[in-house]
């Protein structure tokens, strides 16, 4: 379902360009759970927002579906992030002035007019329930704990249906019951839902519950 060729990310720095990928390979079918780990630095993250059409590679290629999304134009490739592909993040980025609902819907509302909001809300309850929210939807991100509040990111990441859930360190900013428990949730919606979902993470733990363990040092992948 998705298949990267060839992937290379260089920076610009004053002292001397910065080679963050070296050539990376990768592949995914659909359903299928990758656990991304290694050091700081590796170029997990980087590997993850390319995938994830958020950071436009220096060379390579990235197909989904069989189309290069990088070939595409902004706004298509805005579609495809918005609606094929769900992201979770470290931080949440939940919008702290909305409710767990309504920061819910936000995708739904990006990709249709406002007349569907009636239908939208409805599955925002239901998702919110799915995750174990169902009592929390009027609260506010700082209403919540850490882990409610991933969870409430994840719900979001499922607004759409998506075919694809990237995850960028989903546990890091929470302690171990609440990071296994946030784990535990997208490995169930995972069989539920027949989802792929590419997890970065440093922690061992957490990669050894996927179906495949890429390990990336110094921007390539090593087995």
């Amino acid at each position: 379902m998705l298949e990267a060729t060839g992937l290379h990310k260089t920076y610009d720095h004053l002292s001397a360009p910065l080679h963050v990928l070296k050539g990376v390979d990768f592949k995914i079918n659909r359903g299928e759970t990758v656990a991304v780990v290694g050091p700081s630095g590796a170029g997990k993250s980087t590997l993850l927002h390319i995938l994830g059409g958020l950071d436009r590679p220096s060379e390579g290629k990235v197909l989904f579906e069989g189309r290069e999304i990088y070939s595409l134009s902004d706004r298509q490739r805005a579609d495809i992030r918005n609606n094929q592909a769900g992201f979770v993040f470290q931080f949440y980025h939940l919008l702290p002035e909305f409710t767990a609902l309504e920061n819910v819907i936000l995708p739904a509302l990006i990709k249709n007019d406002m007349r569907q909001k009636k239908e939208a809300q409805q599955k925002g309850l239901e998702l919110l329930e799915k995750v174990g929210l169902g009592k929390r939807v009027s609260h506010r991100p700082n209403e919540l704990s850490g882990g409610e509040q991933q969870r409430v990111a994840i719900a979001r990441a499922l607004m759409n249906d998506p075919k694809i859930i990237f995850c960028d360190e989903p546990t890091g900013n929470l302690d171990s019951q609440s990071g296994q428990e946030v784990v535990d949730l997208l490995l169930k919606l995972n069989k539920e839902n027949q989802q792929a979902l590419i997890i970065v993470t440093h922690d061992e733990a957490i990669a050894k519950r996927t179906q495949k363990i890429l390990h990336i040092r110094d921007g390539k992948i090593l087995s």
